[in-house]
């Protein structure tokens, strides 16, 4: 990260981050749920079969994203708001701080000194990643909103997923929501892991590969993306 860090001109910029496996040394949805599963909310059986399926796709580059969320909101649509934010706070505590990755820490602050932007954007859902996006310290999220009717979870998805080229849409609407399009930034970066990270990388000026697959990895090289690794 230093190499990367030290070459880079220092001007005010944006930059975005992906959560899984970049910030995050793991995968917040997937250890959401394996966290459900062994507090007894969840059937194992059922939900481990269907959780590991979801992610041989994910990992084939076939997920089926709008599937994928309403197996991820089922368990949000089952319970009370108030027992699942207890829940998420021993989740958060017991599996979400250990993941954090001093480097990603490292990485943010120097954005932040620079004057950069800084955003998450992740397909993960905003219930389970806006505080993560707060350990970080980062204000704003871009993430997959479930629908929320009287204050409960209804397991329907709200709006685009932000996944793939749901990444950009989002972000182009958050921007322009803020009187901002990705252009006014003079340098703008994108870290991400993974293939379905690519349609954003696209439109940055900086896209950085951290930690990725090889997919990623063989497109990072061929196109001279830098790649680093937070761990």
């Amino acid at each position: 990260m230093s190499g990367l860090t030290d070459s880079m001109p220092k001007a005010m910029g944006i930059a975005l981050f992906d959560l899984d496996h970049t910030l995050l040394g793991g995968d917040a949805t997937y250890e959401w749920i394996q966290f459900l599963i062994r507090l007894g909310v969840l059937d194992r059986a059922i939900y481990e079969a269907e959780l590991e399926r979801f992610y041989d796709e994910y990992r084939a580059g076939t997920l089926d994203i709008r599937a994928f969320l309403h197996f991820d909101f089922r368990p949000l649509s089952s319970h009370p708001r108030a027992k699942l934010e207890q829940w998420r706070e021993q989740y958060l505590g017991e599996v979400v701080a250990p993941m954090i990755l001093p480097k990603a820490l490292d990485l943010i602050a120097w954005h932040e000194a620079r004057g950069d932007l800084t955003a998450i954007v992740t397909a993960a859902n905003s219930f389970v990643c806006g505080p993560i996006a707060r350990m970080f310290g980062v204000q704003h999220l871009l993430a997959s909103e479930p629908e929320c009717i009287d204050g409960e979870f209804t397991g329907n998805i709200d709006g685009i997923p932000c996944f793939h080229e749901g990444k950009v849409t989002r972000l182009e609407a958050w921007l322009t929501s803020r009187g901002q399009a990705l252009a006014d930034f003079p340098e703008s970066y994108f870290y991400g892991d993974s293939t379905s990270d690519v349609p954003l990388m696209e439109k940055v000026t900086h896209p950085v590969a951290v930690h990725p697959g090889e997919a990623l990895a063989e497109l990072a090289r061929a196109r001279n993306w830098p790649i680093i690794s937070l761990r």
